[in-house]
């Protein structure tokens, strides 16, 4: 039999769950696009976006997701034959390095592996070593969404002063936007970059980056910044379309301005520290769970380095994939694949799983996931320690 029917719950690294604020704003006909409430609207949404991104500096809008977010600061960063030095702890880094590199972009990649931060010591010395300054910019994730790991962006900002370089600093904050803390001025980041549908709580379909004036002024107008791509019009348009370079996505932009006013009522700081509750309850579960089976265990061992949007797991194959199963088709919970952790052909890819815990979550939403997490573990026979309901709940009282 199965208990699935009911409304579904999508805990996966995103896209996240969308409020029904957002999908009701989005619910309307096409508006005027020339003039009028809409283009009052959007002006609103850019003191908001820079609010969420902590800047000053400048936002473009493109029509897209995190892949053309990379792919718009690719061609506003370099021109070809440009040299780009990646810091990878996990697929989505090394994802990026690809995307520059397709582009004509000279990659040098430091690859840290799928379970261990960067280690800031070995890219202050590849930049010391780069004493022609041929890198222009490093590249990072803050939260690499497949191995859940965190990148400590203050630090990095150091290493790369220390080494004397002038490249630049962009992050990839898809994951982590809304989620983590951040702040792209005080910690000393040239160029965002985001998307919409993860701690933004919108459908896929809008990225953004942000750049500051003096990544503005050292990138210029490059030779891959086709009109599409470049991100000056869209930051300082002389008219509307031309945030856009064409017609307006109307309908996500409405539920982007419901998303960012929901933020700003529940207050941006209350946002970070309800992610880094829900994630310490789901990492409190995992623990007791391990306790029982070493076979279990969340993929970042400090909880330091994890990132409160998503929890990368193993469990052993091919037990990671049962549970997944289990959970979808027996009640109505689906949880992400393990993406990057082993090739898809592999057996040991049914090991890993993700839990995303991103956006319009709470209490009863994680506290539920993990119910029916343990459900699996036991109608499924996976050996697994005690406690782990009673562990998260504890954590979840103590922080409400």
């Amino acid at each position: 039999m199965s208990l699935a029917a009911g409304r579904p719950y999508l805990a996966i690294p995103g896209p996240s769950v969308i409020p029904d604020r957002v999908l009701q704003a989005m619910h309307r006909g096409s508006p005027n696009i020339y003039e009028g409430p809409l283009i009052e609207m959007v002006a609103s949404l850019m003191p908001d976006l820079r609010m969420v991104a902590g800047t000053t500096g400048h936002v473009a809008l493109y029509i897209g997701n995190g892949h053309a977010g990379w792919e718009a600061a690719n061609a506003n960063l370099f021109n070809r034959g440009d040299k780009a030095l990646v810091l990878a702890v996990g697929q989505f880094g090394l994802s990026w390095a690809n995307s520059a590199r397709a582009m004509g972009i000279e990659v040098e990649v430091l690859d840290f592996g799928k379970s261990s931060p960067a280690d800031m010591e070995r890219v202050e010395a590849a930049l010391r070593a780069d004493t022609g300054h041929k890198i222009k910019a490093v590249l990072t994730t803050h939260v690499d969404t497949a191995s859940s790991i965190k990148t400590d962006i203050p630090t990095l900002r150091k290493a790369i002063d220390a080494a004397g370089h002038p490249a630049l600093l962009a992050v990839d904050c898809i994951a982590s936007l809304g989620c983590d803390e951040f702040r792209m001025d005080d910690w000393g980041v040239d160029v965002m970059v985001a998307a919409c549908q993860k701690g933004l709580m919108t459908p896929p379909g809008l990225a953004f980056v942000w750049f500051s004036e003096a990544a503005r002024q050292r990138c210029g107008r490059t030779d891959l910044a086709t009109p599409y791509w470049a991100w000056g019009p869209r930051a300082e348009p002389e008219e509307f379309w031309q945030i856009w370079d064409g017609t307006a996505p109307t309908s996500h932009l409405y539920g982007l301005r419901e998303a960012l006013d929901m933020i700003h009522e529940e207050g941006l700081p209350q946002v970070w520290k309800r992610h880094q509750t829900l994630a310490s309850a789901v990492w409190a579960a995992f623990d007791a769970w391990g306790a029982g089976n070493p076979a279990i265990a969340m993929n970042v061992a400090d909880p330091v380095n994890r990132g409160w949007s998503v929890t990368a797991a193993r469990l052993g194959a091919p037990n990671a994939t049962r549970l997944r199963q289990w959970c979808e088709t027996k009640a109505g919970l689906t949880l992400g694949i393990g993406l990057g952790m082993a090739p898809s052909t592999d057996p040991a890819y049914h090991g890993f799983l993700r839990v995303g815990h991103m956006g319009h979550v709470n209490a009863h939403m994680t506290l539920g996931a993990l119910a029916v997490m343990e459900a699996g573990l036991v109608a499924l026979d996976i050996p697994h320690g005690p406690g782990a309901l009673a562990n998260a709940a504890r954590i979840i009282a103590a922080n409400a």
